[in-house]
């Protein structure tokens, strides 16, 4: 067999239906889309139009809102710095942050911080540098004989109050 005898099995691929070319081809005049109005014409869709009814998004409540400035910390539990340490790809003599995480494949990238909790067990003795952590997982690692660093988050400046007269 050679490479220009390669061929798909028969009907294996469909060819598209070319619409509004002519009477002679079946499928001209109105190209299979009915008769006139909106619909028929090209670029048009009414997605959520319910004959004027009050569609059903607006009818539902809504709740809540997406803060826009909310950090995206990476999670990183006590156990999987246990199992890298383990694995011998993290260093324990060494200062564990977020560029020692991504070089030992803990995590793939550094986002707004890595926030650490205590899922797991720790046993490696870790000085750690993270942007926080929870209560537990800083007594898990201090327990280890470890220590962990929290780096302040940037504070931004209080509104400034407005002067009385």
């Amino acid at each position: 067999m050679k490479l220009n005898q390669l061929s798909d099995n028969q009907g294996a691929r469909k060819k598209r239906t070319r619409v509004g070319r002519g009477p002679a081809s079946g499928t001209g005049r109105t190209a299979k889309r009915g008769m006139k109005g909106q619909k028929s014409r090209s670029g048009v869709s009414i997605k959520g139009f319910e004959g004027g009814q009050m569609p059903l998004y607006r009818r539902l409540p809504k709740r809540g809102f997406k803060n826009p400035f909310r950090k995206n910390y990476v999670v990183v539990n006590v156990g999987r710095l246990q199992t890298a340490v383990d694995e011998k790809v993290l260093d324990s003599k060494k200062p564990v942050d977020a560029a020692a995480l991504i070089e030992a494949g803990v995590i793939r990238r550094e986002r707004d911080g890595i926030r650490l909790l205590a899922k797991g067990e720790l046993k490696a003795k870790l000085q750690l540098t993270v942007a926080g952590a929870s209560k537990a997982a800083i007594e898990a690692v201090e327990k280890a004989g470890g220590s962990v660093t929290v780096m302040a988050a940037e504070a931004t400046p209080p509104a400034e109050a407005a002067e009385a007269e």
